[in-house]
């Protein structure tokens, strides 16, 4: 069983609950999800300035998805910190790839296996979520089924980041200090990050719905 956030505020009846709501998977669930190798680079958070070549290696690892997946990727998108100009952040590039159906692996982990990539987590439970990462650790690749409420979170944090400056600073010195703070301990800064990101959605979900949303 997985334990449910609320993040609805007043005023945000428009806004499914699918999105509102941020499920957070049990101690047990997080232990069980872990289903492959975590790559060595992993092992320190390094949480470094924007770098101009993030978008770049977006793009070349978005054509390698799209080239080997086909029709099964209804949507490649460059999420996380370093989809944000300006942003500091770990140089590991998020990717959620949206799919039919995540349970049906076959239809996309031997196409991203070619690519040298490897299922790390598996967690139907949240959302469908598969995550696949490369030997280099340089990205993240989450896989999603269609109509998932994550993916829209996703979105709707970049977007915002990328519009309102004073949230992205305040997230970025957020992470300078919680990456100095638990630099050998990965797990311990993804979990402190939330205070600040919980405060951020609230906002979010407060202004309502903006035009081009991805609802």
């Amino acid at each position: 069983m997985t334990n449910d956030a609320d993040f609805t505020t007043p005023g945000t009846a428009s806004w499914p609950e699918s999105v509102t709501r941020r499920l957070q998977s049990t101690p047990e669930q997080m232990a069980e999800a872990v289903v492959g190798r975590i790559p060595a680079s992993r092992a320190e958070v390094d949480v470094v300035e924007w770098s101009a070549d993030w978008a770049a290696r977006f793009a070349d690892l978005s054509a390698a998805i799209s080239n080997a997946l086909g029709p099964v990727a209804l949507s490649i998108e460059h999420v996380g910190s370093t989809s944000v100009e300006q942003l500091a952040a770990k140089p590991i590039i998020d990717i959620d790839v949206t799919v039919a159906d995540a349970d049906a692996e076959d239809d996309y982990l031997p196409a991203l296996e070619s690519l040298g990539m490897w299922i790390l987590i598996r967690e139907p439970w949240w959302h469908g979520h598969r995550l696949f990462v490369n030997e280099a650790g340089d990205c993240n690749v989450h896989v999603w089924p269609a109509g998932a409420g994550e993916p829209i979170r996703h979105l709707l944090f970049r977007d915002w980041l990328r519009t309102h400056p004073e949230d992205r600073e305040r997230y970025a010195t957020m992470k300078r200090e919680l990456g100095d703070m638990h630099r050998s301990d990965p797990d311990r800064y993804n979990l402190a990050k939330n205070t600040v990101i919980d405060e951020i959605y609230a906002r979010i979900f407060a202004a309502g719905p903006q035009p081009g949303a991805p609802l």
